[in-house]
């Protein structure tokens, strides 16, 4: 008997805490019975019951409960090309802050509340609003984000008021989904990646061109500058070597000047000097030899007694 009792105490407590529906804070949760939403009339209308958070309670095997995040949350898919007003290929990577705002409507719009099915129709809604807008402008207007001060799309390039568009019109795309778009922002704007690829090789061509120019432009000012030291340097040596002669032939002048001044002074005095520079040159090594007679006029003064 007392097993038996602890068996039913143990199947209640089982049904209890089946029965106990938990929702954290920052969700809400829809309760479905048989396949239908629970709905209480507010005003002579049926709206769904959405439970806060809190604890609540259900009936164990039949209420079937879905939890939904109440908080805002981000959509950050990948890059998509879209096409400009010169028929040009961007690839333009955003982002989207958007929340829950009718959670019957979202219950239903997303099979039950599956968040990767609302995140996949929210941003094929927002692409094309995107798509729309971005056909409107050029890529420089895209690109400078200057703005006119006009409140037409078409008249302005100004990226802030693509955003303000988009998002009004993503705002009334996203109710039929019962999501509430809080936010739409352009992260980055780039060209595909054979365009990209193109484009930098044109770049790159064109500045090796400049640079080639540059460097051969450089080239002719060095041959011009090292012509130029060139000629310089043969003006200066040549007026340098003029000089040197007029320099010597004056010395040798001045010289020869005080030779024939001694020599008109003292005639035998100077022929005297100038043969021992004459014996000194031609005795100055060991091994010289010279053959001469003996009365040659070399030796006069070396045959000439001392008085």
């Amino acid at each position: 008997m007392s097993r038996f009792v602890l068996i039913i105490i143990a199947l209640l407590a089982v049904v209890g805490v089946s029965s106990l529906m938990v929702v954290n804070e920052g969700e809400r949760a829809i309760v479905s019975r048989f396949g239908e939403v629970l709905k209480d009339k507010v005003d002579g209308k049926m709206v769904p019951r959405v439970y806060g958070p809190g604890l609540n309670v259900k009936i164990p095997l039949i209420d079937k409960v879905r939890y939904m995040d109440a908080r805002i949350q981000t959509l950050d898919g990948a890059a998509d090309r879209f096409v400009t007003s010169e028929k040009k290929d961007l690839m333009v990577d955003s982002y989207v802050k958007w929340r829950i705002k009718d959670f019957e409507k979202y219950y239903l719009a997303t099979d039950g509340g599956n968040k990767s099915k609302a995140e996949s129709l929210l941003q094929r809604k927002i692409n094309s609003d995107l798509r729309t807008e971005f056909g409107k402008l050029t890529i420089k207007q895209i690109v400078s984000g200057t703005s006119e001060g006009s409140t037409n799309l078409s008249e302005s390039s100004s990226r802030d008021d693509l955003m303000r568009i988009t998002l009004e019109n993503a705002a009334k795309s996203a109710e039929g989904l019962g999501i509430e778009v809080v936010d739409v922002r352009v992260k980055q704007i780039n060209l595909p990646s054979n365009v990209s690829h193109s484009i930098f090789q044109r770049m790159r061509a064109e500045r090796q061109a400049v640079a080639k120019k540059h460097r051969a432009e450089g080239k002719e000012a060095a041959e011009k500058i090292r012509a130029l030291t060139d000629a310089d340097v043969v003006v200066t040596l040549a007026n340098a070597r003029r000089d040197a002669e007029n320099i010597r032939g004056e010395g040798d002048a001045i010289a020869a000047k005080i030779y024939a001044d001694a020599y008109t002074k003292d005639p035998e005095f100077f022929s005297f000097l100038r043969s021992l520079e004459a014996y000194k040159a031609s005795f100055a090594g060991k091994s010289d030899v010279m053959v001469l007679e003996p009365d040659s006029e070399f030796f006069k003064y070396m045959k000439q007694k001392g008085k």
